[in-house]
């Protein structure tokens, strides 16, 4: 992951050296898409709750910014702040609904909630409506202002970064703990006294917070705001990144995230029937390993060290 990371910091000076801004634009949607899919991966991979409407809070971050913008606000802290809010509230509301049921009721309630929001978003006509809202003003933080792309690029790399920091500790703090329990077996957690509500609706809120924020940098770097944001099918894209990178990793998102978005692009260059690739590609990927990309790379690196101390002793003896 440092190693990616070091890769995905070149990305602005390697654009410009190609005069290329396109891959800035490209590798953006990337980290937007793997903060997403790492919010997800929250509920999902961590907690074990199968969310199909995730998008709906990566829709009302950037109809977040995308209002205000039309009503000419365009301080950032106020889109973060409304996003934030907006968010937590609507996932408090959807939580204590859909966290008293499990498995497929769970599901279709998430569901649920996010086609409400994706009609609520297409009944806008002062906004758009069914053909979307152009961002009329990119978020300022000052002297900062997502307009300009690389500022953007270097924003959502920079809170990647912190997400993963704080994941990886929290995986092993108590509440991280707590919560994979409670994914295992959450009666016998109940049986310990553990309050499963209030643990689990506090990663359905906190993840509903991140995946907002993500789309206030998603608005930001569309200029533009539509209903489609908040579909089932982008709820599903989500769901498939964190599948397919690695469930309750964190870093497996951002895999799936990068290998999700460039294999797309490379495909619909290639043919505009993209999609019956891209199918068995995730299948092939899923049947491989079953804990994903990252399952993929530590069974590579595993082999890896197991070669090198049978080799060691041979050497040893061959001296």
């Amino acid at each position: 992951m440092l190693l990616l990371f070091v890769l995905l910091a070149m990305v602005p000076v390697y654009a410009r050296v190609q005069a290329e801004p396109f891959y800035v634009i490209l590798f953006a949607r990337v980290l937007i898409f793997a903060i997403a899919a790492l919010s997800l991966d929250l509920i999902l991979g961590v907690a074990g709750l199968v969310s199909f409407g995730h998008a709906l809070y990566l829709g009302i971050g950037a109809y977040a910014a995308g209002i205000l913008a039309q009503h000419g606000i365009d301080n950032g802290w106020v889109h973060v702040g409304v996003a934030v809010g907006m968010c937590a509230a609507v996932g408090l509301v959807t939580g204590l609904v859909s966290l008293r049921t499990a498995g497929i009721a769970f599901i279709m309630i998430t569901l649920a909630f996010a086609q409400m929001g994706y009609f609520l978003a297409v009944s806008l006509k002062d906004y758009g409506g069914d053909d979307g809202l152009p961002l009329a003003a990119a978020s300022r933080f000052g002297s900062l202002s997502l307009a300009d792309p690389v500022t953007l690029y270097c924003v959502a790399l920079a809170m990647l970064a912190l997400l993963l920091l704080l994941g990886r500790r929290m995986l092993k703090a108590r509440f991280g703990m707590t919560l994979a329990g409670i994914r295992m077996n959450p009666r016998r957690m109940r049986a310990l006294g553990v309050a499963t509500l209030h643990y689990t609706l506090a990663a359905y809120v906190s993840a509903a917070v991140l995946c907002g924020l993500a789309g206030v940098l998603l608005a930001n770097l569309t200029q533009f705001v539509s209903p489609s944001t908040l579909s089932w099918t982008t709820s599903g894209e989500l769901i498939v990144m964190v599948v397919i990178g690695g469930l309750g990793t964190f870093a497996g998102p951002v895999l799936g995230a990068l290998a999700m978005v460039l294999v797309e692009e490379g495909l619909k260059a290639a043919t505009e029937h993209w999609m019956v690739y891209m199918g068995p590609l995730i299948v092939v990927v899923v049947l491989v390993s079953k804990r994903g990309l990252i399952g993929v790379l530590q069974e590579l690196d595993a082999r890896r060290a197991r070669g090198a101390t049978r080799t060691r002793p041979a050497d040893g003896a061959h001296r």
